[in-house]
Protein backbone atom coordinates (compact mmCIF):
# COMPACT_ATOMS: atom_id res chain seq x y z
CA UNK A 1 0.00 0.00 0.00
CA UNK A 2 1.21 2.94 -0.83
CA UNK A 3 1.09 6.05 1.21
CA UNK A 4 -0.58 9.42 0.08
CA UNK A 5 0.41 12.77 1.31
CA UNK A 6 -0.46 16.04 0.54
CA UNK A 7 2.39 17.78 -1.02
CA UNK A 8 4.13 20.99 0.24
CA UNK A 9 6.93 22.56 -1.15
CA UNK A 10 10.52 20.99 -0.27
CA UNK A 11 12.88 22.43 2.06
CA UNK A 12 14.32 25.67 0.73
CA UNK A 13 17.68 25.60 2.01
CA UNK A 14 20.51 24.81 4.17
CA UNK A 15 19.68 27.81 6.97
CA UNK A 16 22.55 26.79 9.37
CA UNK A 17 24.91 24.62 10.72
CA UNK A 18 25.11 24.54 14.58
CA UNK A 19 28.26 24.11 16.41
CA UNK A 20 28.81 23.60 19.66
CA UNK A 21 31.53 25.39 21.99
CA UNK A 22 32.71 25.25 25.10
CA UNK A 23 32.90 28.76 25.31
CA UNK A 24 31.33 31.46 23.34
CA UNK A 25 33.94 34.38 23.89
CA UNK A 26 36.98 32.42 22.67
CA UNK A 27 35.22 31.04 19.33
CA UNK A 28 33.73 33.97 18.23
CA UNK A 29 37.30 35.54 16.96
CA UNK A 30 38.20 32.19 15.19
CA UNK A 31 34.91 32.63 13.19
CA UNK A 32 35.34 36.01 12.02
CA UNK A 33 38.31 35.34 11.29
CA UNK A 34 37.82 32.35 9.44
CA UNK A 35 34.52 33.31 7.73
CA UNK A 36 36.18 36.70 7.13
CA UNK A 37 33.10 38.65 8.92
CA UNK A 38 31.66 40.15 11.93
CA UNK A 39 28.93 38.13 14.38
CA UNK A 40 25.88 39.46 13.62
CA UNK A 41 24.11 38.53 16.35
CA UNK A 42 24.04 37.13 19.62
CA UNK A 43 21.25 35.75 21.79
CA UNK A 44 20.38 33.25 24.60
CA UNK A 45 17.92 30.64 24.78
CA UNK A 46 16.71 30.15 28.48
CA UNK A 47 14.69 27.27 27.36
CA UNK A 48 17.38 25.53 25.52
CA UNK A 49 20.17 26.45 27.88
CA UNK A 50 22.14 28.09 25.17
CA UNK A 51 23.83 31.36 24.24
CA UNK A 52 23.99 31.61 20.19
CA UNK A 53 26.33 33.88 17.97
CA UNK A 54 25.08 34.26 14.73
CA UNK A 55 27.38 34.61 11.26
CA UNK A 56 26.44 35.01 7.49
CA UNK A 57 28.15 32.61 5.44
CA UNK A 58 26.86 32.99 2.23
CA UNK A 59 22.95 31.98 1.48
CA UNK A 60 23.53 30.44 4.68
CA UNK A 61 24.68 31.06 8.47
CA UNK A 62 26.70 29.43 11.07
CA UNK A 63 25.61 29.25 14.79
CA UNK A 64 27.91 28.51 17.43
CA UNK A 65 25.96 27.19 20.42
CA UNK A 66 27.40 27.46 24.52
CA UNK A 67 25.94 25.39 27.40
CA UNK A 68 24.52 28.10 29.94
CA UNK A 69 23.39 25.16 32.28
CA UNK A 70 25.54 21.73 32.91
CA UNK A 71 22.31 19.94 31.83
CA UNK A 72 21.46 21.75 28.34
CA UNK A 73 21.50 19.59 25.46
CA UNK A 74 24.66 21.35 23.98
CA UNK A 75 26.60 20.27 27.67
CA UNK A 76 25.81 17.17 26.86
CA UNK A 77 27.22 17.00 23.56
CA UNK A 78 30.26 18.45 24.80
CA UNK A 79 30.93 15.95 27.11
CA UNK A 80 30.23 13.31 25.00
CA UNK A 81 31.85 14.05 21.83
CA UNK A 82 33.54 17.51 22.09
CA UNK A 83 33.04 20.77 20.49
CA UNK A 84 32.13 20.46 16.72
CA UNK A 85 29.22 20.17 14.44
CA UNK A 86 25.82 19.93 16.52
CA UNK A 87 23.16 20.19 13.88
CA UNK A 88 22.78 21.02 10.91
CA UNK A 89 19.00 23.08 10.22
CA UNK A 90 17.18 23.52 6.95
CA UNK A 91 14.34 25.97 6.29
CA UNK A 92 10.79 25.41 4.99
CA UNK A 93 7.91 27.10 4.40
CA UNK A 94 5.41 25.36 6.58
CA UNK A 95 6.77 23.71 9.91
CA UNK A 96 3.66 22.26 11.47
CA UNK A 97 3.09 20.47 7.80
CA UNK A 98 6.76 19.57 7.38
CA UNK A 99 6.35 17.68 10.63
CA UNK A 100 3.06 16.09 10.19
CA UNK A 101 4.89 14.80 6.63
CA UNK A 102 8.08 13.62 8.34
CA UNK A 103 6.34 11.90 11.11
CA UNK A 104 3.78 10.28 8.62
CA UNK A 105 7.58 9.04 6.76
CA UNK A 106 8.68 7.54 10.50
CA UNK A 107 10.80 10.13 11.47
CA UNK A 108 10.87 10.56 15.17
CA UNK A 109 10.38 14.44 16.35
CA UNK A 110 11.39 15.35 19.18
CA UNK A 111 8.85 17.97 19.75
CA UNK A 112 4.82 17.52 19.27
CA UNK A 113 4.80 21.41 18.24
CA UNK A 114 7.10 23.97 17.22
CA UNK A 115 9.14 25.68 19.51
CA UNK A 116 10.51 29.27 19.63
CA UNK A 117 14.53 28.98 19.08
CA UNK A 118 17.03 31.81 18.16
CA UNK A 119 17.08 34.21 15.50
CA UNK A 120 13.23 34.75 15.27
CA UNK A 121 12.50 31.28 14.16
CA UNK A 122 9.67 28.60 15.19
CA UNK A 123 12.03 25.47 15.01
CA UNK A 124 11.11 21.02 15.65
CA UNK A 125 13.93 18.72 15.81
CA UNK A 126 14.74 15.14 14.65
CA UNK A 127 15.70 12.37 16.51
CA UNK A 128 19.65 11.52 14.82
CA UNK A 129 18.37 8.03 15.04
CA UNK A 130 15.96 8.26 12.10
CA UNK A 131 18.16 10.53 10.05
CA UNK A 132 21.51 8.62 9.72
CA UNK A 133 22.89 10.27 13.40
CA UNK A 134 22.63 13.57 12.21
CA UNK A 135 20.79 16.04 14.26
CA UNK A 136 18.40 17.58 12.04
CA UNK A 137 15.96 20.93 12.79
CA UNK A 138 13.47 22.10 10.65
CA UNK A 139 13.22 26.22 11.22
CA UNK A 140 10.37 28.73 9.98
CA UNK A 141 10.44 32.49 9.67
CA UNK A 142 8.44 34.00 12.84
CA UNK A 143 6.16 36.18 10.43
CA UNK A 144 5.30 39.32 12.73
Amino acid sequence: MKLSIKLIPPMLKIEHLGIAVKNLEQSMPLFEQLLNTPCYKTEMVESEGVNTAFFQAGDSKIELLEATKEQSPIAKFIEKKGEGIHHIAFEVENIEAEMKRLAALGFELLNETPKKGADNKLVCFLHPKTTNSVLVELCQEIKQ
